[in-house]
Protein backbone atom coordinates (compact mmCIF):
# COMPACT_ATOMS: atom_id res chain seq x y z
CA UNK A 1 0.00 0.00 0.00
CA UNK A 2 2.45 2.63 1.00
CA UNK A 3 4.56 1.89 -2.71
CA UNK A 4 1.22 2.27 -4.51
CA UNK A 5 0.71 5.88 -2.54
CA UNK A 6 4.12 6.71 -3.17
CA UNK A 7 3.69 5.73 -6.70
CA UNK A 8 0.37 7.50 -7.40
CA UNK A 9 2.26 10.99 -5.60
CA UNK A 10 4.99 10.93 -8.53
CA UNK A 11 2.19 9.92 -10.91
CA UNK A 12 -0.14 13.32 -9.83
CA UNK A 13 3.06 15.70 -9.80
CA UNK A 14 3.88 14.85 -13.12
CA UNK A 15 0.24 15.48 -14.26
CA UNK A 16 0.05 18.92 -12.81
CA UNK A 17 3.61 19.52 -14.42
CA UNK A 18 2.15 18.53 -18.21
CA UNK A 19 -1.10 20.73 -17.11
CA UNK A 20 1.21 23.75 -16.43
CA UNK A 21 3.29 23.06 -19.40
CA UNK A 22 0.37 23.12 -21.80
CA UNK A 23 -1.11 25.67 -19.72
CA UNK A 24 1.61 28.35 -20.21
CA UNK A 25 2.65 27.90 -24.05
CA UNK A 26 -1.58 27.67 -25.09
CA UNK A 27 -2.39 30.93 -23.31
CA UNK A 28 0.43 32.60 -24.78
CA UNK A 29 -1.61 31.33 -28.43
CA UNK A 30 -4.43 33.06 -27.47
CA UNK A 31 -4.23 36.47 -30.00
CA UNK A 32 -3.36 40.03 -28.07
CA UNK A 33 -1.29 40.53 -24.96
CA UNK A 34 -2.09 41.15 -21.04
CA UNK A 35 -1.90 45.03 -21.66
CA UNK A 36 -3.38 45.71 -25.40
CA UNK A 37 -6.72 46.88 -24.02
CA UNK A 38 -4.67 49.67 -22.39
CA UNK A 39 -4.65 53.50 -23.32
CA UNK A 40 -1.33 53.52 -23.38
CA UNK A 41 2.17 54.62 -25.35
CA UNK A 42 4.23 51.75 -26.95
CA UNK A 43 7.17 53.10 -24.78
CA UNK A 44 5.16 52.11 -21.51
CA UNK A 45 3.63 49.11 -23.35
CA UNK A 46 7.25 48.21 -23.85
CA UNK A 47 8.70 48.87 -20.84
CA UNK A 48 5.70 46.92 -18.90
CA UNK A 49 6.42 43.56 -21.35
CA UNK A 50 10.26 44.21 -20.20
CA UNK A 51 9.00 44.57 -16.24
CA UNK A 52 7.02 41.25 -16.49
CA UNK A 53 9.65 39.31 -18.72
CA UNK A 54 6.99 38.91 -21.03
CA UNK A 55 9.83 40.30 -23.87
CA UNK A 56 12.05 37.44 -23.39
CA UNK A 57 12.25 34.22 -25.82
CA UNK A 58 9.39 31.62 -24.49
CA UNK A 59 11.38 28.88 -23.65
CA UNK A 60 13.32 31.41 -20.98
CA UNK A 61 9.95 32.41 -19.47
CA UNK A 62 8.52 29.09 -18.79
CA UNK A 63 12.20 28.04 -17.09
CA UNK A 64 11.71 31.11 -14.94
CA UNK A 65 8.32 30.17 -14.11
CA UNK A 66 8.50 26.81 -13.00
CA UNK A 67 11.72 27.46 -11.30
CA UNK A 68 9.19 30.05 -9.74
CA UNK A 69 6.74 27.48 -9.16
CA UNK A 70 8.77 25.05 -7.39
CA UNK A 71 9.66 27.87 -5.09
CA UNK A 72 5.64 28.30 -4.25
CA UNK A 73 5.59 31.51 -6.03
CA UNK A 74 3.17 31.93 -8.96
CA UNK A 75 4.26 35.44 -9.66
CA UNK A 76 2.15 38.50 -9.79
CA UNK A 77 -1.13 39.87 -11.79
CA UNK A 78 -0.43 41.39 -15.30
CA UNK A 79 -3.95 43.28 -13.75
CA UNK A 80 -4.00 43.66 -10.14
CA UNK A 81 -1.76 46.05 -10.09
CA UNK A 82 1.39 44.92 -7.23
CA UNK A 83 -0.81 41.83 -6.38
CA UNK A 84 0.62 38.28 -5.93
CA UNK A 85 -1.38 35.59 -7.80
CA UNK A 86 -0.62 33.24 -4.48
CA UNK A 87 -2.99 36.36 -2.12
CA UNK A 88 -5.36 36.22 -4.72
CA UNK A 89 -5.97 32.67 -4.10
CA UNK A 90 -5.60 32.94 -0.23
CA UNK A 91 -8.65 35.91 -0.06
CA UNK A 92 -10.74 34.23 -2.56
CA UNK A 93 -10.64 30.41 -2.09
CA UNK A 94 -12.01 30.41 1.58
CA UNK A 95 -15.48 31.98 0.22
CA UNK A 96 -15.63 29.32 -2.82
CA UNK A 97 -14.63 26.25 -0.42
CA UNK A 98 -16.94 26.83 2.33
CA UNK A 99 -19.44 26.99 -0.29
CA UNK A 100 -18.05 24.05 -1.78
CA UNK A 101 -18.14 21.91 2.02
CA UNK A 102 -21.33 23.45 2.45
CA UNK A 103 -22.75 22.01 -0.89
CA UNK A 104 -21.10 18.71 -0.86
CA UNK A 105 -22.71 18.03 2.37
CA UNK A 106 -26.01 18.52 1.36
CA UNK A 107 -25.84 16.85 -1.97
CA UNK A 108 -24.19 13.77 -0.82
CA UNK A 109 -25.97 13.54 2.54
CA UNK A 110 -30.02 13.79 0.50
CA UNK A 111 -28.59 12.39 -2.43
CA UNK A 112 -27.69 9.14 -1.12
CA UNK A 113 -31.13 8.90 1.00
CA UNK A 114 -32.94 9.75 -1.96
CA UNK A 115 -31.26 7.01 -3.68
CA UNK A 116 -31.47 4.20 -1.42
CA UNK A 117 -34.96 5.24 -0.72
CA UNK A 118 -35.91 4.83 -4.09
CA UNK A 119 -33.99 1.58 -4.23
CA UNK A 120 -35.84 -0.14 -1.25
CA UNK A 121 -39.29 1.44 -3.18
CA UNK A 122 -38.63 0.05 -6.49
CA UNK A 123 -41.51 1.41 -8.42
CA UNK A 124 -43.15 2.84 -6.05
CA UNK A 125 -44.46 5.67 -4.57
CA UNK A 126 -41.22 6.80 -3.22
CA UNK A 127 -38.95 6.01 -5.97
CA UNK A 128 -41.03 8.13 -8.48
CA UNK A 129 -40.91 11.16 -5.91
CA UNK A 130 -36.98 10.81 -5.58
CA UNK A 131 -36.64 10.10 -9.54
CA UNK A 132 -38.21 13.18 -10.41
CA UNK A 133 -36.47 15.34 -7.62
CA UNK A 134 -33.08 13.79 -9.62
CA UNK A 135 -34.55 14.66 -12.78
CA UNK A 136 -34.96 17.98 -12.51
CA UNK A 137 -31.93 18.47 -10.72
CA UNK A 138 -29.93 17.30 -13.91
CA UNK A 139 -32.05 19.01 -16.36
CA UNK A 140 -32.05 22.41 -14.71
CA UNK A 141 -28.96 24.17 -15.15
CA UNK A 142 -27.80 26.38 -11.73
CA UNK A 143 -28.54 29.49 -12.72
CA UNK A 144 -31.47 28.93 -13.46
CA UNK A 145 -32.12 26.95 -9.58
CA UNK A 146 -30.14 30.29 -8.24
CA UNK A 147 -32.31 32.76 -10.09
CA UNK A 148 -35.44 30.80 -9.44
CA UNK A 149 -34.94 30.51 -5.61
CA UNK A 150 -33.64 34.13 -5.16
CA UNK A 151 -36.80 35.39 -6.57
CA UNK A 152 -39.38 33.53 -4.56
CA UNK A 153 -37.63 33.25 -0.99
CA UNK A 154 -35.52 36.61 -1.49
CA UNK A 155 -37.73 38.95 -3.32
CA UNK A 156 -40.98 37.68 -3.28
CA UNK A 157 -41.71 35.67 0.16
CA UNK A 158 -38.77 37.77 1.60
CA UNK A 159 -37.35 34.90 3.73
CA UNK A 160 -33.65 34.67 2.87
CA UNK A 161 -30.94 37.16 1.64
CA UNK A 162 -31.33 37.91 -1.99
CA UNK A 163 -27.18 37.99 -2.19
CA UNK A 164 -23.62 38.17 -0.47
CA UNK A 165 -21.64 36.17 1.68
CA UNK A 166 -22.26 37.19 5.29
CA UNK A 167 -24.63 34.58 7.51
CA UNK A 168 -25.72 31.33 7.77
CA UNK A 169 -29.23 32.79 6.26
CA UNK A 170 -26.88 33.78 3.24
CA UNK A 171 -25.34 30.46 2.51
CA UNK A 172 -28.78 28.56 2.45
CA UNK A 173 -29.62 29.62 -1.17
CA UNK A 174 -26.17 29.32 -2.76
CA UNK A 175 -25.63 25.66 -1.09
CA UNK A 176 -29.07 24.83 -2.43
CA UNK A 177 -28.69 26.07 -6.13
CA UNK A 178 -24.90 24.73 -6.77
CA UNK A 179 -25.28 20.83 -4.99
CA UNK A 180 -28.85 20.40 -6.31
CA UNK A 181 -27.25 18.88 -9.62
CA UNK A 182 -24.61 17.07 -7.41
CA UNK A 183 -28.07 15.78 -5.49
CA UNK A 184 -29.01 14.65 -8.65
CA UNK A 185 -26.31 12.92 -9.84
CA UNK A 186 -25.61 11.02 -6.62
CA UNK A 187 -29.47 9.91 -5.95
CA UNK A 188 -29.23 8.32 -9.52
CA UNK A 189 -26.02 6.72 -9.22
CA UNK A 190 -26.71 5.28 -6.19
CA UNK A 191 -30.49 4.03 -6.99
CA UNK A 192 -28.56 2.12 -10.36
CA UNK A 193 -26.19 0.79 -7.96
CA UNK A 194 -28.54 -0.71 -5.25
CA UNK A 195 -30.59 -2.34 -7.86
CA UNK A 196 -27.56 -4.09 -8.97
CA UNK A 197 -26.53 -5.58 -5.93
CA UNK A 198 -29.90 -6.71 -4.40
CA UNK A 199 -29.87 -10.02 -6.81
CA UNK A 200 -26.18 -10.62 -6.14
CA UNK A 201 -25.62 -14.10 -3.84
CA UNK A 202 -24.23 -12.70 -1.17
CA UNK A 203 -27.34 -10.48 -0.22
CA UNK A 204 -29.70 -13.88 -0.96
CA UNK A 205 -27.03 -15.52 1.89
CA UNK A 206 -27.73 -12.89 4.35
CA UNK A 207 -31.27 -13.15 3.96
CA UNK A 208 -30.99 -16.91 4.37
CA UNK A 209 -29.02 -16.77 7.50
CA UNK A 210 -31.99 -14.61 9.20
CA UNK A 211 -30.14 -10.97 8.66
CA UNK A 212 -32.88 -8.57 9.46
CA UNK A 213 -33.81 -6.24 5.84
CA UNK A 214 -31.68 -3.20 7.84
CA UNK A 215 -28.54 -5.47 9.04
CA UNK A 216 -29.02 -6.07 4.68
CA UNK A 217 -29.44 -2.79 3.63
CA UNK A 218 -27.17 -1.27 5.72
CA UNK A 219 -23.83 -3.83 5.85
CA UNK A 220 -24.13 -5.33 2.53
CA UNK A 221 -26.05 -3.30 -0.05
CA UNK A 222 -25.08 -0.02 1.15
CA UNK A 223 -21.51 -1.18 1.39
CA UNK A 224 -21.41 -2.38 -1.83
CA UNK A 225 -23.38 -0.24 -3.71
CA UNK A 226 -21.85 3.06 -2.39
CA UNK A 227 -18.58 2.63 -4.39
CA UNK A 228 -19.68 3.91 -7.63
CA UNK A 229 -20.43 7.25 -5.82
CA UNK A 230 -17.14 7.36 -3.96
CA UNK A 231 -15.72 6.94 -8.00
CA UNK A 232 -17.05 10.41 -8.57
CA UNK A 233 -16.59 12.04 -5.16
CA UNK A 234 -13.10 13.11 -6.40
CA UNK A 235 -13.74 15.45 -9.04
CA UNK A 236 -16.90 16.31 -7.96
CA UNK A 237 -15.58 17.56 -4.62
CA UNK A 238 -12.76 19.30 -6.76
CA UNK A 239 -15.22 21.57 -8.73
CA UNK A 240 -17.45 22.27 -5.86
CA UNK A 241 -14.79 23.27 -3.30
CA UNK A 242 -12.82 25.71 -6.20
CA UNK A 243 -15.76 27.32 -6.44
CA UNK A 244 -18.88 27.97 -9.42
CA UNK A 245 -18.55 31.20 -11.63
CA UNK A 246 -22.66 31.20 -12.24
CA UNK A 247 -23.57 30.62 -8.83
CA UNK A 248 -21.16 32.87 -7.46
CA UNK A 249 -21.86 35.37 -9.50
CA UNK A 250 -25.50 35.74 -9.22
CA UNK A 251 -25.16 35.43 -5.11
CA UNK A 252 -22.22 38.12 -5.27
CA UNK A 253 -19.99 35.50 -3.65
CA UNK A 254 -16.45 36.47 -3.36
CA UNK A 255 -14.99 33.33 -4.72
CA UNK A 256 -12.37 32.20 -6.98
CA UNK A 257 -14.98 31.76 -10.41
CA UNK A 258 -14.99 35.62 -10.98
CA UNK A 259 -11.35 35.67 -10.66
CA UNK A 260 -10.74 32.78 -13.25
CA UNK A 261 -13.01 33.98 -15.97
CA UNK A 262 -11.85 37.35 -15.68
CA UNK A 263 -8.34 36.05 -15.84
CA UNK A 264 -9.05 34.46 -19.00
CA UNK A 265 -10.70 37.67 -20.61
CA UNK A 266 -7.95 39.75 -19.47
CA UNK A 267 -5.41 37.83 -20.86
CA UNK A 268 -3.80 37.65 -17.24
CA UNK A 269 -1.23 35.16 -17.37
CA UNK A 270 -0.15 34.58 -14.41
CA UNK A 271 -3.63 34.45 -13.29
CA UNK A 272 -4.49 32.00 -15.85
CA UNK A 273 -1.51 29.66 -15.07
CA UNK A 274 -1.53 30.22 -11.05
CA UNK A 275 -5.62 29.14 -10.76
CA UNK A 276 -5.34 26.31 -13.52
CA UNK A 277 -2.63 25.21 -11.40
CA UNK A 278 -4.50 25.28 -8.27
CA UNK A 279 -7.88 24.15 -9.99
CA UNK A 280 -5.85 21.22 -11.44
CA UNK A 281 -3.43 19.93 -8.31
CA UNK A 282 -6.67 20.37 -6.10
CA UNK A 283 -8.53 17.73 -8.41
CA UNK A 284 -5.61 15.20 -8.99
CA UNK A 285 -5.25 15.35 -4.99
CA UNK A 286 -9.49 14.88 -4.73
CA UNK A 287 -9.05 11.62 -6.93
CA UNK A 288 -5.89 10.43 -5.59
CA UNK A 289 -7.73 10.19 -1.94
CA UNK A 290 -10.35 8.70 -3.36
CA UNK A 291 -7.65 6.06 -4.94
CA UNK A 292 -6.73 5.51 -1.04
CA UNK A 293 -10.58 5.61 0.41
CA UNK A 294 -11.43 2.10 -2.35
CA UNK A 295 -9.32 0.32 0.54
CA UNK A 296 -11.32 1.64 3.42
CA UNK A 297 -14.63 1.06 1.82
CA UNK A 298 -14.54 -2.56 0.49
CA UNK A 299 -12.11 -4.95 1.78
CA UNK A 300 -11.77 -7.01 -1.20
CA UNK A 301 -9.92 -4.47 -2.84
CA UNK A 302 -6.32 -4.61 -2.29
CA UNK A 303 -3.48 -3.29 -4.03
CA UNK A 304 -0.94 -6.08 -5.59
CA UNK A 305 2.25 -5.84 -6.83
Amino acid sequence: MIRYIIKRFFVSLITVWILATLTFFLVRALPGDPFSSEKITPEIKANMMKYYGLDKPLPVQYVTYMTNLLKGDMGYSLRYKNREVNAIIADAFPASAELGIRSLIFSITVGLILGIIAALNHNKGWDYISMIIAVIGVSVPSFVVGALVQYLFGIHWKILPVAQWKSFAHTIMPTFSLGLGTLALIARLMRTSMLEVVGQDYIKTAKAKGLSPIQVTVKHQIRNAILPVVTVLGPIAAALLTGTFVVEQIFAIPGLGRHYVLSIQNLDYTMVLGLTIFFGAFLVFMNFLVDIAYGFVDPRIRVGK
